[in-house]
């Protein structure tokens, strides 16, 4: 029986000006999907928002072979559909007035993580929005948290990225269907994210990433968590559209600052100037505000003794001595090929080493 009715909700979700809000008031009208898709033109009629153009697309929808493989192809990939009474659907977001009727999620997180944090921003980075993320990701670690992001270019990667290297679970919301990733050089990440995390769509298989589908995508963003971070972003853009969505729930927004003369950086400012967004410079400000105790063993110190190969170790020799280096002055100073390098350099930063900052100076983190 439940199989049946998940069978017509999602049929009733495929159904032309069905929207979240008609889709939930039809559901309060007829007790179950599969009574609102068999009820008559009369019955339809006495529903109160209902249109004759709702009720006619009601009536004539026949489209019942795309969800049986729609739900042949979520069983055969481990995918599970959430529609609003599953338990395991997002219980913040459940709470907006526009929730997916349906999702279908791919991973092993919990979706109700006792505490949840988005954390977006602009595609076109900087140094420091990189550095920040990172430094936020790490923060928020000892509070145990669930992070939710966009899945792309950018801050969304980056936050991802640092999740994955320290065991936070992670969760990237697209905004196409599951068969497919957009964009497809994020492919190997979101396997990574599925084994630690998941992925999470509102749409169906053999949807494609439409223009029109992202900020429809960035209201999950913003409805499953307790609050969102933005990191970096213009006046203009998709970060903003997120954040303005999660105030409109009265979901806190947490902005990080920038100069006022740094093009990304408006948008955070602008938010913090208008009092939509909370101005933090550390994980502990997003704690301090939510009410999260601090874990009394929460401090995180560097791992003291550090395999390192021959190569990378020669690499710090370098930089314990002269505190920082132009990566040109390694080509010179060491017997490194340019491959060698290159790939030393990478391990290190992956392991949060050091630190490439602009001008290809190379630094130890501190």
């Amino acid at each position: 029986m439940e199989k049946e009715e998940l069978f017509y909700k999602l049929a009733l979700s495929k159904v032309d000006g069905i929207g979240a809000i008609k889709y939930k008031k039809l559901l309060e009208e007829f007790g179950s999907a599969k009574a609102i898709l068999k009820a008559t033109f009369r019955q339809l009629k006495l529903v109160q928002g209902l249109g004759q153009t709702n009720i006619c697309a009601i009536r004539k929808f026949a489209d019942f072979g795309v969800i049986e493989k729609e739900m042949e192809f979520a069983e055969k990939n481990s995918i599970q559909i959430l529609d609003l009474d599953n338990l395991n659907y997002p219980t913040r977001l459940k709470q907006c007035i526009d929730p997916p009727s349906v999702l279908f999620y791919k991973g092993n997180a919990d979706l109700n993580h006792p505490k949840v944090i988005s954390v977006i921003g602009t595609r076109m980075y900087t140094e420091y929005g990189k550095r920040i993320c990172e430094e936020l990701i790490d923060g928020l670690k000892p509070y145990d948290v669930l992070v939710p992001s966009g899945l792309a270019f950018g801050i969304d990667a980056i936050a991802h990225k640092a999740c994955l290297r320290i065991d936070v679970p992670t969760v990237g919301v697209v905004a196409h269907g599951l068969d497919s990733m957009y964009p497809g050089a994020h492919l190997s990440l979101s396997k990574q994210m599925q084994q630690h995390g998941g992925l999470l769509s509102e749409y169906f298989s053999n949807t494609r990433a439409d223009k029109r589908n992202f900020p429809t995508r960035n209201r999950i963003v913003a409805g499953m968590a307790d609050a969102t971070v933005i990191v970096e972003t213009d006046i203009r853009g998709g970060s903003m559209i997120t954040a303005e969505i999660a105030y409109s729930y009265n979901r806190d927004v947490f902005c990080v600052p920038g100069r006022i003369t740094d093009e990304k950086s408006n948008g955070c400012n602008h938010l913090i100037k208008t009092l939509k967004g909370q101005l933090i410079t550390s994980a502990d400000d997003i704690a301090n505000s939510l009410g999260w105790t601090r874990p009394k063993s929460c401090h995180v110190q560097r791992q003291l003794f550090i395999e390192l190969t021959v190569n990378e170790q020669l690499i710090m020799d370098f930089l314990k001595s002269a505190g920082q280096m132009h990566i040109d002055e390694f080509y010179t100073k060491s017997i490194l090929s340019s491959s060698e390098l290159a790939a030393s350099l990478l391990s290190l930063e992956m392991q949060h080493i050091i630190r490439i900052m602009p001008g290809k100076l190379v630094t130890l983190v501190d």
